[in-house]
């Protein structure tokens, strides 16, 4: 059971917040306008190619932007960006977001989610007991884990076959059948008492 994000296209009227994020701008780097980007996605050499388009959101409306360079260093995108040439433009896109269209994202082998799809699922017990709804899902494509809003604080659970027992994306529903003590184990609100 595993996570992926990736792909590209054009946006069409696609609303942002339904736009799959692929990764954030964390700082201008060098003085040619390039950014280093923290990649969200589990295929950051596909996803971030010279060429390609992805959006962010400028004064409240996704803007296109295309990619005109690329390099990697320590597993991040290093991008030049087209109509950003210095380094104070460049700072300008400090923690923006990065998305692709949904639409455009690519199809998944069986037992492989995109994350974006598994945010906003309850998660129940297979006896039905409500655990919470998943806001964020973390980890790689072969070791990840959901965090998941319980009513007493976040609750962190592998993402594996043993555990997420029924994942139904259309119905926006997890079943899990966790150890005994995992969910109290891995309660955020637990741990730091």
């Amino acid at each position: 059971m595993s996570v992926a994000d990736d792909s590209h296209d054009a946006r069409g009227d696609e609303p942002w917040e339904d736009m799959a994020l692929v990764g954030r701008i964390a700082r201008a780097h060098g003085n040619r306008g390039e950014v280093i980007v923290n990649p969200d996605t589990d295929f950051p050499e596909a996803r971030f190619q010279t060429g390609h388009t992805l959006y962010l959101l400028r004064h409240a409306v996704p803007q296109a932007i295309t990619i005109t360079s690329v390099r990697f260093h320590q597993g991040r995108p290093i991008l030049g960006l087209e109509g950003f040439r210095s380094i104070s433009e460049a700072e300008t896109l400090a923690h923006a977001e990065l998305r692709i269209p949904s639409r455009s994202l690519g199809g998944l082998p069986p037992d492989v989610y995109y994350r974006h799809d598994l945010v906003g699922c309850d998660v129940v017990t297979r006896a039905n007991a409500v655990i919470g709804k998943v806001t964020a899902v973390e980890g790689t494509l072969t070791r990840s884990r959901l965090v998941v809003a319980g009513r007493r604080g976040e609750v962190l659970l592998p993402l594996v076959a043993d555990i997420c027992t029924q994942i139904d994306v259309e119905s926006r529903k997890i079943v899990v059948d966790p150890p005994e003590g995992l969910i109290e184990l891995n309660q955020t609100g637990r741990r730091n008492q």
